[in-house]
């Protein structure tokens, strides 16, 4: 978040007059004045003062050591940062809500100061807002339509391409010799015209052999075109399929290069979109009409010099309508551009939508919810509809009226012309020849119309492509990237995270477990404790503090080094369509087929995967839609089992299982567990009695830590869940 913001040059003389020779170390812009009345105004931060300027007045200074607890708070509407100063609470600063978020890490700030430490928050330049025009971009996209250099994008694209140039010359070499033999044949007509149909056969009969020789000639022609047509096409196609092949390829892996943070705020249809939707329409136009413009740019420069040669008056006439087309196109280019822009924008949420409720489809109907989602399907739908039946009525509205304004020089051609023939100043067949020469004229004159529409559509794909080539993970290894056995020792040292780094889910986390030690994590629901697990697998990288593992900070540990050393059960198991084997394997894909059987037993999979017809080859469906949440559950965990990892992380492992499979579980989640440094979750307290320690998490911070008995005699937090789920136990139990 930017929070150094340059100071108009009247506020840096009000501040400099108040602060002396105190450097300013953050400076943002307020937009309420006190009263909440929309006002220009700044907040200004010193290493010791933080002062308030409104409407060109000074509202408040303050040291910031005489205060404590700032905090930003969010209202009706707006914002205000407030604090308390020397016992009394007081509004420091009011805004709007577009600076919520920012004034978060004010008051971060201004609690570092006050507690004497130095500030950890960056000012960071990443407002969702164009870097050049300052509009606000849409979400999920860093894309400006109006400042794209469409330039830098064509020549990215031709570094793509640039591979395939030897297909791409045959192909331009084709295009050459379709334009010799689309301009060859007006010709041979004018000679067929002149020197067979309207020669004087008084004095003699016309010759047969003639008649074939000028039909044999145009027949010849018109087929070396179509085969030439027919070479190039196939050409193209594959060229524009090895070129929409890589770019799929690299587009897909660099999604998965990016990490967690990145991928958790994009929708899966937008992804998909850009992997498959935005790769074939750019496959689309390399084919159809990239190596087409370079024909039609030939064909226009060939005709245009036989129409001067001909006749150049005519030739005039033919051009005059020109200018306005060009004109017009340039002139509507921009707004084309935009248009088409958000009509995909809008297609990738209906397509978010649609992937969003396919997938939750059993709730839906679990909770007969079809109707509302038909209708919420509909309104997206109805809204990609009207963008695209208003820029389709624009597009069909332009195209015929550049037609009708192309159609012009023909007509005063024929005018002319006809003229010129009666006046026998020119031959019939050079008239046929001249009018065939403007038809074949206005095809590249009517394609260079459609340019813009095209020339949009492939750039608003190739934009949307290399928005996710250019995207830079968040998680990233180092220069140097230590590749090692872990042994297991993980230590957090005043680790605070969050999601949104200006509300922190997890703060000043100091703690330290050795190697096969099981940690228990215990909390409410959104303490903190699935966030703690990501951190050790590194999904994201923390904010402040450091975490170590065996003495290494995990930052300077290759991620797949330690990935591929960390087993995981998640809370919500997740299967690949496939086989059973397929996905028990899918840790260790060199798994024999007795390891995966060995694993499977341990995870008391093995009884249940045995009585379907075909066993560990058994079909699970999409996300194993055939099999109830609990054997999902103890394949998943089969899958950990055999992955052998050094670190052992249990997310709710045994929620999905009945009182008898859990017992079977835990006996072999004990075996599983033991010599391997444990991470547990479990909101079922009595499965964790047997960790070495439990660590209550509540509200972000670490409360308690022991073992189970040490902490119900503490009669603390951990010591309240637990009585409060004994009660909800003996409910149940008197219920049946």
């Amino acid at each position: 978040m930017k929070l150094i913001f340059d100071l108009p040059e009247h506020e840096k003389n009000i501040v400099s007059q108040v602060i002396g020779s105190e450097e300013i170390r953050y400076s943002t812009p307020t937009d309420l004045s006190l009263d909440g009345r929309f006002s220009k105004g700044w907040f200004v931060i010193t290493s010791s003062r933080a002062i308030w300027v409104d409407g060109g007045k000074v509202i408040s200074d303050i040291n910031i050591s005489d205060g404590k607890d700032y905090k930003a708070s969010a209202l009706v509407g707006n914002g205000i940062l407030e604090g308390v100063i020397d016992g009394e609470p007081r509004v420091l600063a009011r805004y709007t809500m577009s600076h919520v978020p920012r004034y978060a890490f004010i008051a971060r700030i201004l609690n570092d100061l006050a507690k004497g430490n130095q500030p950890k928050v960056r000012s960071d330049d990443d407002d969702n807002t164009c870097p050049k025009c300052g509009k606000l971009l849409p979400q999920g996209t860093r894309i400006c339509a109006s400042c794209i250099n469409k330039a830098a994008v064509v020549k990215r694209l031709w570094n793509v391409v640039k591979p395939y140039w030897p297909l791409i010359a045959l192909a331009v070499t084709l295009f050459w010799l379709i334009t010799v033999l689309q301009l060859l044949n007006p010709y041979l007509h004018r000679l067929f015209i002149d020197n067979f149909i309207t020669r004087d056969y008084s004095l003699q009969e016309p010759e047969f052999s003639v008649f074939i020789k000028y039909l044999g000639a145009i027949l010849g022609v018109s087929l070396l075109n179509v085969l030439f047509t027919v070479l190039r096409g196939r050409v193209m196609v594959t060229v524009g399929s090895k070129i929409s092949l890589e770019l799929r390829a690299m587009v897909y892996a660099k999604i998965q290069s990016l990490s967690m943070g990145y991928l958790s705020k994009r929708k899966t249809g937008d992804l998909m979109n850009r992997v498959t939707g935005d790769t074939n329409r750019l496959r689309t136009f390399i084919e159809n009409q990239s190596v087409s413009g370079i024909n039609m740019l030939f064909m226009l420069i060939g005709v245009t010099i036989v129409l001067f040669i001909n006749n150049w008056k005519l030739a005039i006439l033919v051009l005059l309508p020109s200018p306005i087309i060009v004109v017009v196109s340039t002139l509507l280019r921009h707004r084309i551009h935009v248009m088409y822009h958000n009509q995909w924008r809008v297609w990738d949420r209906a397509n978010s939508l649609l992937q969003d409720i396919l997938s939750g489809i059993r709730v839906v109907k679990a909770f007969g919810q079809e109707e509302k989602e038909i209708n919420r399907f509909r309104g997206v739908s109805r809204a990609f509809a009207n963008i695209t039946k208003r820029n389709e009525r624009a597009w069909n509205t332009l195209f015929p009226a550049l037609g009708y304004f192309m159609g012009i020089g023909q007509y005063l051609v024929m005018y002319y012309g006809s003229k010129l023939v009666l006046g026998e100043r020119m031959e019939l067949g050079e008239l046929v020849q001249f009018t065939q020469y403007v038809a074949i004229l206005y095809g590249p004159l009517q394609w260079i119309s459609f340019i813009p529409r095209w020339f949009t559509d492939a750039m608003t794909a190739t934009e949307r492509i290399f928005e996710i080539l250019d995207e830079e993970p968040n998680v990233k290894d180092s220069k140097h990237p230590v590749h090692r056995k872990i042994e297991g020792r993980v230590v957090f040292k005043n680790v605070t995270f969050g999601y949104q780094s200006h509300e922190p889910v997890l703060e000043d986390i100091n703690l330290e477990v050795e190697p096969g030690e099981m940690i228990g994590l215990v909390g409410h629901s959104g303490a903190g404790k699935s966030t703690l697990i990501n951190l050790v697998l590194r999904f994201y990288d923390v904010d402040e503090g450091e975490i170590f593992i065996d003495g290494v900070n995990i930052r300077d540990i290759a991620q797949q080094s330690l990935r591929s050393q960390i087993g995981v059960v998640l809370q919500e198991p997740f299967l690949f369509s496939g086989s059973i084997l397929d996905n028990i394997r899918y840790s260790k894909p060199d798994a024999t087929p007795e390891e995966v059987m060995t694993a499977a037993k341990i995870a008391n999979a093995h009884d249940f995967i045995i009585k379907f017809p075909d066993g560990y080859d058994t079909k699970v469906g999409e996300n194993g839609y055939n099999l109830s949440g609990g054997e999902r559950q103890r394949i998943s965990i089969a899958r950990a089992i055999l992955h052998n990892p050094r670190i052992l992380i249990l997310d709710e492992a045994t929620s999905s299982l009945d009182t008898e499979a859990e017992q079977l579980i835990q006996e072999a989640l004990a075996r599983l567990v033991r010599n391997r440094t444990t991470f547990a979750i479990a909101h079922r307290l009595s499965t964790l009695r047997n960790a070495n320690r439990l660590v209550v998490i509540e509200k972000g911070r670490i409360a308690e830590t022991g073992t189970h008995d040490e902490l119900l005699r503490a009669k603390g937090i951990y010591y309240k869940l637990v009585m409060a789920q004994r009660q909800i136990y003996k409910v149940k139990t008197e219920s049946v």
